[in-house]
């Protein structure tokens, strides 16, 4: 509520670069995921998004931003418990939980309708699931995330390493079955999604098919991704983005440093929460989709979707409670200050240039 107060106060005086729209809740993909809701996929370019929220909006049941506002909140609370599990810690468990309260893009994670409320309470659902070995409850709560962002389809990883890589649990030819058909229910909605742009632009259309449509994949989503918002190794790599590729190295930066230091904690079984191998499938996560931003991606979108890579906010809690025998720990303290330092400026500064209609998205 505090947000939205803030939201519409900054809106009364703050002048917009774009005035396409006039709420100060519809800005960027919004726009988008209205334009869905109301006539359906028209425009080849509206295939980038996926269906489920322009489907919530479309039922006009209950104002979205209250079931963001709910769900964003129960996803503090999941965080916590899986942090908890985890880590086997709660007092750093509770400190993690705590830095979750300040992510690097508080409008379009506790009040706008975006994909990445969803995404993360999803993802975090079927992530707390996978810690319980409830594979099935994990894969229906990932094929719902693959329904909001095509990166959910990332997160059937943790049922693999679940169930065929984790060295603490021999895969056998039954878990290859099952890890195999659950798998296969994380991509449905992601493939579904594509088989029917599939069907529109290019069955439906046999005369004059675009080129995609003859591709070796023929995804619609691909071909969209890349002619529209430059995606591909190193297409976002120009000086025009560099103030935006910038803008994403903090948590890049803080993502890679504790995920390297894991894995050598990790392999060397050293004697920390950190250094778990109950975090591995996390940080290898992390450190995949961390790359997938930085070279062939729009790299700005990590402020939004770091808070869906529970490491993010492990990692915060590592700076802060990390202790060495060299002498470092000052170190390690003086880069914690610097996080929460960042991720309070910049959260500010980023209501406001939503509130202005300016960039990043």
């Amino acid at each position: 509520m505090f947000l939205l107060l803030l939201l519409r106060a900054l809106a009364s005086f703050v002048p917009q670069f774009d005035t396409a729209a006039n709420d100060v809740l519809v800005r960027w993909d919004v726009l988008h995921f209205s334009a869905i809701a109301d006539n359906g996929y028209l425009y080849e370019h509206q295939w980038a998004f996926l269906p489920a929220l322009p489907a919530i909006l479309r039922t006009g049941l209950i104002p979205t931003a209250a079931i963001v506002s709910i769900i964003s909140l129960d996803s503090i609370r999941i965080l916590y418990g899986l942090s908890a599990k985890i880590l086997k810690n709660e007092d750093v468990a509770r400190i993690a939980t705590v830095l979750a309260l300040l992510p690097s893009s508080p409008v379009t994670l506790f009040l706008v309708p975006y994909n990445e409320p969803f995404y993360t309470y999803l993802s975090y659902r079927g992530m707390y699931y996978c810690a319980q070995s409830q594979w099935l409850k994990a894969s229906i709560a990932f094929a719902l995330a693959s329904c909001f962002r095509s990166n959910g389809v990332f997160l059937a990883g943790f049922i693999i390493w679940g169930l065929l890589i984790n060295p603490e649990k021999p895969a056998s030819v039954s878990s290859l079955v099952r890890a195999t058909a659950l798998t296969a229910l994380v991509f449905a909605p992601f493939v579904y999604h594509n088989h029917t742009g599939y069907a529109s632009f290019c069955i439906d259309n046999p005369h004059s098919p675009p080129e995609w449509c003859s591709r070796f994949i023929p995804s619609i989503y691909t071909h969209v991704q890349e002619k529209y918002w430059d995606n591909g190794l190193f297409k976002y790599w120009t000086l025009q983005q560099l103030p935006n590729i910038l803008l994403g190295v903090p948590p890049l930066a803080l993502i890679y440093s504790f995920s390297f230091w894991h894995l050598n904690a990790a392999y060397h079984r050293l004697p920390s929460p950190f250094a778990s191998v109950s975090l591995t499938p996390h940080v290898l996560h992390a450190i995949f989709m961390a790359s997938v931003l930085l070279f062939a991606s729009n790299t700005q979108i990590i402020l939004r979707l770091a808070a869906s890579l529970p490491v993010l906010y492990w990692a915060a809690a590592w700076l802060w409670t990390h202790s060495t025998d060299d002498g470092k720990t000052f170190k390690f303290r003086y880069w914690g200050k610097a996080w929460i330092y960042w991720s309070a400026i910049w959260g500010s500064v980023s209501i406001v240039l939503w509130v202005a209609f300016l960039p990043p998205a």
